[in-house]
């Protein structure tokens, strides 16, 4: 083994970047400078794991530049990466280590975040957001930034690489190590242990950290075909269970951690793994799960399993009945949108649902998805249209703000499979309009990226169509300026809807060179009308643009409030006191918006203007 020699200080360095590198040359340039750039006190610890095409003389060229931040530890070939990341750990310095692999890369500011996310809250792992480039990335657990996540109720744990922020005396302090000599599952090992100890565990997840790559050639071990082999997997999970289950009691907290191994870990085995095996390795997968079960599976966490992996427990002893599950959860859900229009206050919904595949089909269902709420789901009745058809109706009146999404949902000996709805769909089908129903506005939409149908009640990712636009204006007394409107909402080639008085929020006035901003009040009637008596005359000098700003279920909608020349006011000036001040009201060209040019003019400032004429 052999370190390259470095001045740095251990007391300067913030994080020790940990890459273990086995041929990876045409990937190292990238890792490398990923972790060069990072704005924080640095080391990037390097373990060449015998490497033969050229990765350890770029290595070499990499610590000749870059002295005391670059180091380059060599040893002989181990198999996996758990001893390579263990020796990296062993010469790390910084406060914090990150474990980086040689084909991955971090984002400019991944480190800086998760350090600043760390030192404020004391934080003994950071979780930096994970973004896949041909490979499967985590989701569930960065859906928010946390700055003190709870093990036990949040899924965290449901991330078990050790591509994170660890604070290095945490690890030393409770031996926390790789697991060595194997080829997969070293860093769950690894990962598990550091939950353990860990006091507060933190979450960046509004930025992109780290970046995930495939290699093209499929040459990575987790890319191998032997990396994911359910014998060895079921075989490895043992160990990192063990290691929880020594330092976690029995009880709610010890249940969520295993429900993770068993949905992820175990019974993930029985899905495309047992499909993909003949018969004799399927009773081995079938009897090494229910070995697993035997020893781990409590009555706290069978009862939280979805419902898939209730019924595979129950087909155990039944290859038969676990070959079609794993049929059925492999199977394509293949649907069609055949019709979508309003019939009153209801959107009707027509389509066609059904697995492929010689499976016997249940019930059909309609479910609604809320973005916003977690859990938020509403399962809505179909009528049968022949053998795969179906008919139902949504009413947004009864559901709550937020964007929902529409998808199918099959059942197929008690199996549940949900697919996304709208993407397929009849030819001249096209967006219903926006409907306005009480005081909320309804947008039907096909997303943009994939065309599926969702709904948006309130304006949360659509523009509110919608009108604003002067009856009249005219001056009173204290030199205001009496607007008088009206307000359609909804009028996209569609029937227009009439808010609620209560709906509107305020009159909104907006320079508009500087942006600075002033409130009105509005009184709201019944019909869509409304009235206002800004005092225009007390604006500071600028050009100021009208806004109608309403409340329709969800954020305030602006609405630029149309003008002609026939209903707007004609200018006005006056002194108040040794101020003059002149107000032209107008309606913009072409779209025509009412606008209003304020002048303040005080005495010293008409001196100056005469001096300046008379020098001319």
């Amino acid at each position: 083994m052999a370190e390259q020699p470095t001045g740095c200080d251990e007391q300067a360095v913030d994080v020790s970047v940990i890459i273990p590198v086995r041929d990876c040359r045409d990937y190292l340039d990238r890792s490398l400078t990923s972790a060069l750039v990072q704005r924080v006190k640095k080391e990037i610890v390097v373990v060449d794991d015998g490497s033969t095409d050229g990765s350890a003389e770029l290595l070499e060229l990499y610590s000749h530049y870059h002295r005391g931040v670059v180091r380059v530890i060599r040893k002989e070939h181990a198999l996996g990466a758990g001893g390579p990341r263990n020796t990296g750990l062993d010469h790390a310095r910084g406060r914090y280590v990150f474990f980086c692999d040689a084909d991955d890369y971090l984002g400019p500011e991944a480190l800086e975040r998760m350090v600043a996310t760390a030192d404020r809250n004391g934080s003994d792992i950071v979780l930096g957001k994970i973004v896949g480039h041909g490979r499967r990335a985590p989701v569930s657990m960065f859906q928010r930034s946390v700055e003190r996540a709870d093990l036990g109720d949040s899924p965290v744990y449901n991330s078990l690489s050790c591509f994170k922020l660890y604070r290095r005396e945490m690890l030393d302090r409770h031996g926390v190590r790789f697991a060595e000599g194997q080829m997969v599952g070293e860093d769950i090992v690894f990962s598990v242990h550091a939950y353990c100890h860990a006091e507060v565990i933190s979450v960046v997840a509004d930025y992109d950290c780290y970046h995930l790559v495939a290699r093209p050639d499929g040459s990575s071990i987790m890319q191998q075909p032997a990396s994911r082999d359910p014998l060895g997997w079921l075989a490895m999970i043992g160990r990192p269970i063990e290691l929880m289950a020594a330092h976690v009691e029995p009880g709610p907290l010890r249940d969520h951690l295993l429900r993770r191994h068993f949905r992820l870990d175990i019974l993930a085995q029985l899905g495309a793994p047992f499909l993909a095996a003949d018969d004799m390795r399927r009773k081995e997968i079938a009897h090494e799960v229910a070995a697993l079960c035997d020893r781990w599976l409590t009555p706290g966490v069978e009862a939280t399993l979805p419902t898939t992996d209730r019924h595979r427990l129950a087909a155990l002893d039944d290859l038969d009945r676990l070959v079609r599950l794993a049929g059925i959860e492999a199977a394509t859900v293949c649907r069609r949108l055949t019709a979508l229009r309003w019939e009153g206050d209801r959107l009707i919904v027509e389509g066609e649902a059904a697995l492929d595949g010689p499976h016997r089909q249940g019930g059909l269902a309609l479910v609604l998805r809320s973005r916003q709420e977690e859990g938020g789901e509403l399962v809505m009745p179909t009528d049968p249209v022949g053998e795969v058809g179906f008919t139902a109706q949504v009413t947004p009146g009864e559901l709550s703000s937020g964007v929902w999404d529409f998808y199918v949902a099959v059942e197929c000996e008690g199996v549940i499979r949900l697919g996304r709805l709208g993407a397929e769909r009849d030819g001249g089908i096209t967006r219903p309009d926006p409907r306005l129903f009480g005081s909320a506005v309804t947008l039907p939409y096909f997303t943009r990226t994939n065309g599926n149908l969702s709904l948006d009640i309130g304006g949360h990712v659509l523009t509110v169509p919608g009108s604003v636009r002067l009856t009249r204006t005219r001056w009173s007394l204290g030199h205001r300026l009496i607007l008088d409107g009206e307000i359609t909402v909804g009028i996209e080639g569609g029937i227009a809807g009439v808010p609620e008085a209560g709906a509107v929020r305020r009159l909104v006035w907006r320079e508009r060179h500087t942006g600075r901003e002033r409130y009105e009040r509005v009184v709201s009637m019944p019909g869509g009308v409304f009235a206002a008596r800004p005092a225009i005359g007390r604006f500071a000098s600028g050009t100021w643009d009208a806004y109608l700003e309403l409340e329709l279920g969800g954020p305030p909608a602006r609405f630029r409030i149309e003008a002609d020349e026939s209903t707007v006011a004609e200018p006005r000036s006056w002194w108040w006191g040794p101020v003059r001040r002149s107000v032209r009201p107008y309606a913009t060209a072409g779209k025509g918006r009412l606008s209003t040019v304020v002048h303040r003019l005080t005495p010293q400032a008409i001196l100056r203007r005469l001096i300046g004429g008379s020098s001319c």
